[in-house]
């Protein structure tokens, strides 16, 4: 399956609202637990430095990133992101073509870290995943995220040094 990585244009928010909520109805990777509608999709959306979807050769939205500040003033220069896979076609490495465009945009928007603050220490695949490319792991946040059923798992925070 043929991959391309875009900015997203306010066409794509049905789309990215449905995919998005899968993850937060899956409670088990974002910290969200209000699934997003029309409206708040909308701002939700909007309110980011930048927003890429990934879409296959038919046009079909198979994913998409959020980018945004990690925090404000002398620690600005630090970004944050996540990162939804549709349900169906997550496994594709569609997640690896996320990170590797947001990893572009972080440094083109003048970030210079991108910082995960909360990896959710059971979500191996994504582990590997910023390991693999050179995320560093910063340690271990015991019981750091209540999954959806209520318990508790680590997590685990990494970051990468942007335009390296």
């Amino acid at each position: 399956m043929k991959i391309s990585v875009r900015a997203y244009v306010p066409g794509d928010l049905p789309d990215m609202i449905r995919i998005w909520n899968q993850v937060v109805e899956d409670g088990v990777a974002f910290p969200q637990e209000d699934c997003l509608n029309a409206e708040s999709g909308k701002d939700f959306f909007g309110s980011q430095t930048y927003c890429g979807v990934a879409e296959n050769e038919e046009g079909t939205i198979c994913g998409l990133y959020i980018l945004h500040p990690n925090n404000v003033g002398r620690c600005g220069h630090i970004c944050n992101a996540s990162y939804a896979v549709r349900r169906e076609l997550r496994g594709l490495h569609i997640g690896e073509k996320l990170v590797s465009d947001c990893l572009i945009q972080g440094a083109r928007h003048g970030f210079r870290i991108l910082q995960f603050n909360a990896v959710v220490a059971s979500n191996t695949h994504a582990r590997h995943l910023y390991e693999r490319i050179g995320f560093v792991p910063l340690g271990t946040i015991p019981k750091g995220f209540r999954m959806k059923d209520g318990h508790y798992e680590d997590i685990c925070p990494y970051y990468k040094e942007l335009g390296e």
